[in-house]
């Protein structure tokens, strides 16, 4: 099946299945940093490879990017994303630093590698569950760089086999009336062979 196919039922199932495990993925950076983190109901799109830099505010806005392949029953990319604020507040949870710059040092880069690490295997874990795949992540690559540098190994990648990107992309938020500095991107782009695995199952899954 390719992405032009899908039509807005399948949309809703890739959201539905992607949100529950976004939930788990929360709770272990909630565990991680010490506050609650929320994520926002999944935002599943269909879009040109040329224009992911775009939805993540511009191609030129410094990012820390966090990139893990799919591997097992299913191949696809994650994708965490976050503005360069973000990260470092990040990090000042992690290590206790209190520094007003971000410093990619390699205590700092082993530390986001392992957030993650531990987000795209909580994601995983709980979409393996209810499709009753095995769905396990790459070891992480991390890039700190402008939005369109950072993406761009990751769609060259895909473009190989479609000019297309389905996106299911949520954002971290924080309780309502807190300032949460930390805001991050979570980005699932399944390989266009592998939807009818993420879709085959649609049918037994049950918030």
């Amino acid at each position: 099946m390719s992405f032009r196919e899908l039509n807005n039922i399948q949309l809703d199932a890739l959201k539905e299945i992607s949100n529950i495990g976004m939930g788990h993925a929360a709770t272990a950076l909630s565990q991680m940093i010490g506050q609650t983190v929320r994520l926002r109901v999944p935002h599943v799109t269909i879009t040109e490879i040329s224009q992911v830099p775009e939805h993540l505010g511009g191609a030129e806005n410094l990012m820390v990017g966090i990139t893990l392949q799919i591997l097992g029953d299913a191949r696809g990319s994650i994708m965490l994303l976050f503005p360069q604020e973000s990260a470092h507040r990040l990090l000042c949870s992690l290590l206790g630093h209190q520094g007003k710059t971000l410093i990619m040092n390699e205590m700092a880069v082993s530390a986001l590698k392992e957030v993650g690490n531990i987000l795209a295997s909580a994601y995983l874990s709980a979409l393996g569950r209810l499709l009753n795949k095995t769905l396990i992540p790459s070891v992480p690559l991390l890039a700190y760089d402008m939005a369109g540098a950072v993406v761009d190994y990751v769609l060259i990648e895909l473009s190989q086999s479609s000019d297309l990107a389905l996106m299911v992309e949520t954002n971290f938020v924080g309780e309502p009336g807190e300032d949460l500095a930390i805001k991050g991107h979570f980005f699932l782009m399944p390989d266009p062979t592998t939807l009818d695995i993420f879709l085959s199952e649609v049918g037994g899954v049950h918030v």
